[in-house]
């Protein structure tokens, strides 16, 4: 008997998981697991942690968050999920309904991830430089606007 293969379907099927998708208006009570609720309405996704932990995991969608595509079949978010503040740590990517694990981040690491997180979205939020009309006006333009004062 090879004890291997089914070793290794447990280990692969503990790598790769699926999600099944569901749009819905409101984000409801109970998460099933394996299911990801997305709310256009409230740009909001929600799932269990794909880690088995129970956790459930929000995931703001926005331009400074997560980014959400899909493609008529499946769904993808994007950056990779890392549920730092849980105590599974766990870190994986959603790519076409796909549970895709990916490596544990050191302190330092999530650390560094969440600076660039604030940067990302102290840029977007910065206030944008204002061009006053004045400043557009054409040389011939401000010419006019001289005579104008003038007879005022």
């Amino acid at each position: 008997m090879n004890i291997t293969a089914p070793i290794l379907s447990v280990y692969l099927k503990f790598l790769m998981k699926m999600l099944q998708h569901k749009f819905v208006d409101f984000i409801p009570e109970h998460i099933e697991e394996g299911v990801l609720y997305i709310s256009l309405e409230y740009c909001t996704a929600i799932h269990k942690c794909a880690c088995g932990c129970g956790n459930e995991v929000v995931t703001p969608i926005s331009p400074t968050d997560w980014k959400l595509s899909f493609n008529g079949k499946s769904i993808t978010l994007y950056p990779s999920i890392g549920n730092w503040s849980f105590k599974c740590k766990s870190h994986y990517w959603i790519k076409n309904n796909n549970i895709e694990f990916a490596g544990r981040w050191t302190q330092e690491e999530i650390e560094r991830g969440r600076e660039k997180d604030l940067s990302i979205k102290d840029k977007y939020f910065e206030p944008k430089a204002t061009v006053v009309a004045d400043d557009l006006q054409s040389p011939k333009s401000s010419i006019w606007k001289r005579i104008f004062k003038f007879f005022i």
